[in-house]
Order: structure tokens, then C-alpha cells, then sequence
């Protein structure tokens, strides 16, 4: 087999290897954790007006910050916690991502305390299935992102507009949107990585 830095990959993960191994591992994989898919959605929020490597490198420290992205953790957060996290130079520190993130916790046990799964919710606009992209077109949004987007919002989550929702849907696996030439694109297609 070659060498991971002489694999055909989509362009975006240029030779950065934590990037290579975001791509090679976790981007456009199926996710049907229901905790992991919170996560991504707001990681995706807080990457608004920033690049994904920028997050990618960060994620440790938003994990440690953010209680491991346990939803019913997050939700407690005080005005204390949100203090904390603008002091915390290993994270993005904006106010308004902090506190749609605590918010988007709390959302997400409401849904939970009414017997609605986020993984089922999620997937319902797809049947369940994965969106294959033609690998040689990558929009930044679609009328399914947009829907999606506008779901979202009325249930009160913030930074998920149509742009962020599509790259969140790349990045779980929603859509296979790997290059044509990338080695990835046939490894996440099939039986095997559907719902």
C-alpha cells in the first residue's frame, strides 16, 4: 500500500497530516452517535467565518472546555463556565458561539426528554440513507442543507445556517461528497455505511 502522504485525496486537506488523517478517518464516515453528531453541528457553528483546520486543531481543547461535548453537562453551564471559556486561549473565544453551544445542549435533552433521538432526527432528511455527491461538483449549500438549516433554527439552535448545516452534513457522512479520484470516495459508499 503507499504511503498515506502519496494517497489521491480531495484537495482540501492539503499535506497537513492532522488534516490527511481527519480525511483519511473521520470526514464523510457515516455518524450515527447521537452525542457525536451534536458535537460536529457545534464545532461546525463554531468554525463560522474561520477554516475547519483551525477547529480541527482546537478540538482537544473544545473537548476539554465543553465536558467532552456531553449534552447534559453543557446544558448546566453557568455564567461562570461562560467566563471560563472566554479566558480559554486553546478554544474560539466568542460569547455568542459559548452560549449557543450551552443553549444547543439544552435543546438537545428537550429532544431528548420528549423521546426524540438527535441521530433519528438527523437522518429522517435522508431516509436514512447517504447522499452521493457526483465527486466533481461540491456545492457550499443545497435545498436539503436549507431545510434543514430552517428545522434547526426553529428549534432554536444558532449558527446553522445553510453553509454550515452542508459542511456538517459532509463531515457526518450525510453526504458523500469525497472527490472522484479520492481514495476515500469508494471506502464510505455502499451497504456497509448506510443507516
Amino acid at each position: 500500500m503507499s504511503e498515506p502522504h502519496a494517497l489521491a485525496r480531495c484537495s482540501w486537506c492539503s499535506s497537513d497530516p492532522l488534516y490527511q488523517a481527519y480525511h483519511d478517518t473521520e470526514w464523510g464516515v457515516p455518524q450515527h452517535d447521537a452525542r457525536m453528531l451534536w458535537e460536529m453541528l457545534m464545532l461546525e457553528g463554531f468554525q463560522a467565518g474561520l477554516s475547519w483546520i483551525t477547529i480541527l486543531k482546537k478540538r482537544e481543547a473544545f473537548r476539554k472546555a465543553f465536558a467532552n461535548f456531553e449534552p447534559n453537562k453543557v446544558a448546566r453551564f453557568t455564567e461562570r463556565d461562560i467566563e471560563r471559556l472566554m479566558g480559554d486561549a486553546g478554544i474560539v473565544r466568542s460569547r455568542a458561539k459559548i452560549e449557543a453551544t450551552i443553549a444547543g445542549a439544552k435543546i438537545y435533552g428537550g429532544m431528548q426528554a420528549r423521546g426524540e433521538d438527535f441521530a433519528t432526527f438527523c437522518w429522517s432528511f435522508t431516509d436514512g440513507q447517504v447522499i452521493e455527491g457526483d465527486g466533481r461538483n461540491f456545492p457550499v449549500s443545497t435545498p436539503l442543507s436549507e431545510r434543514i438549516s430552517k428545522e434547526l433554527k426553529a428549534r432554536g439552535f444558532k449558527f446553522v445556517g445553510p453553509v454550515i448545516v452542508y459542511a456538517w452534513m459532509q463531515a457526518i457522512g450525510m453526504v458523500n461528497d469525497h472527490a472522484a479520484h479520492c481514495f476515500r470516495r469508494g471506502q464510505v459508499q455502499g451497504p456497509a455505511f448506510r443507516a
